[in-house]
């Protein structure tokens, strides 16, 4: 059997750009049970409540719900069990020590297959506040009529 290459995406956190401002990104491996990868590879999790946090120089996933197997026996997993995120020492002390100052949260940001094994990649973020939400989405809606005016205006000169 041919060994699985590239980066097949799973879930995203679609929500987590609007509600944070990402200041740095990391990527993890997951600890996980045979069914958990069974449904993954389905494409089945949602990153939605998701956290990150470290605990005694460990990293571990909150929230982040990965649905039971169907084919799954007596042997299947806990929806929204805490999993264990594989990162290097320097990365969790990193992370610890930028977490402990105000205002630092743990993100997922999405998850996804890297060559096979199951990987996510979570953010150090700072929570935005309605304003700054109000003033991204006023952006976006600005660059998006822009847009939309210099299409028409290239329809025109044809």
């Amino acid at each position: 059997m041919p060994k699985e290459q590239g980066r097949k995406l799973i879930a995203q956190n679609r929500k987590a750009r609007y509600d944070y401002h990402v200041e740095d990104v990391f990527e993890a491996g997951l600890v996980l049970v045979g069914t958990e990868v069974k449904s993954l590879r389905a494409g089945r999790a949602t990153l939605g409540d998701g956290f990150a946090e470290i605990h005694d120089g460990e990293a571990f996933l909150h929230g982040v719900h990965i649905p039971e197997y169907t084919q799954g026996t007596w042997t299947n997993h806990e929806p929204r069990r805490v999993r264990k995120m594989l990162l290097n020492r320097h990365e969790i002390d990193k992370i610890d020590a930028k977490v402990k100052e105000r205002g630092f949260t743990l993100v997922p940001l999405s998850m996804y297959f890297l060559d096979g094994r199951a990987k996510v990649e979570i953010a150090l973020a700072r929570g935005k506040k309605t304003y700054d939400k109000r003033q991204a989405l006023a952006g976006r809606q600005a660059d998006r009529e822009k847009q939309q005016a210099l299409g028409r205006r290239m329809k025109g000169a044809e």
